[in-house]
């Protein structure tokens, strides 16, 4: 089996940990396409997240393999203050070269935004994770965070998400 190196998989454990909120800021907008007495809200944010756990599960033949797991936690923080955790699951799917399967979900006073993506060694410098849903006040999200490595176990994370809510009639 390849083995992964640990600058390698630090930086896999910094993309899926990627992968909840503050009040962000919001503008309020209509479609055609919304359900009557709805209003969809577009909310562009950001947040940093910093590693606190990370650990690589080796289920199968020693070494890296398909099936094998990483399991990362992290906080999340606005303005220096933490609001929030992060955790993420990824099972190797592929080698040679490695492909990574990740689910993630960000837990915030709000309520919880569920991400996932499909995510290639060596990384790429930046990566869009699909925001799949969530609970609360993001029981409708959809959309995508945008993820910058900002040091070996931060990342700078700019959520893009759009909720449904009451449209205030």
């Amino acid at each position: 089996m390849r083995r992964i190196s640990q600058r390698c998989l630090s930086a896999v454990a910094g993309l899926a940990a990627a992968l909840v909120v503050a009040p962000p800021v919001s503008a309020a907008t209509s479609t055609p396409h919304s359900r009557p007495n709805t209003q969809q809200r577009t909310e562009t944010f950001q947040l940093v997240a910093k590693q606190t756990q990370s650990e690589s599960l080796d289920l199968g033949k020693k070494g890296i393999g398909r099936g094998d797991q990483l399991v990362i936690a992290e906080d999340l923080y606005r303005d220096g203050r933490k609001i929030g955790d992060h955790s993420v699951v990824c099972v190797y799917v592929h080698l040679d070269p490695s492909e990574l399967q990740c689910v993630g979900t960000f837990a915030l006073p709000q309520g919880q935004i569920t991400s996932q993506a499909l995510l290639h060694l060596p990384p790429a410098p930046s990566i869009d994770i699909a925001v799949t849903g969530g609970s609360g006040a993001f029981s409708s999200a959809r959309g995508y965070v945008h993820t910058v490595p900002a040091g070996k176990t931060v990342r700078n994370l700019t959520f893009h998400i759009t909720v449904d809510g009451p449209s205030g009639n």
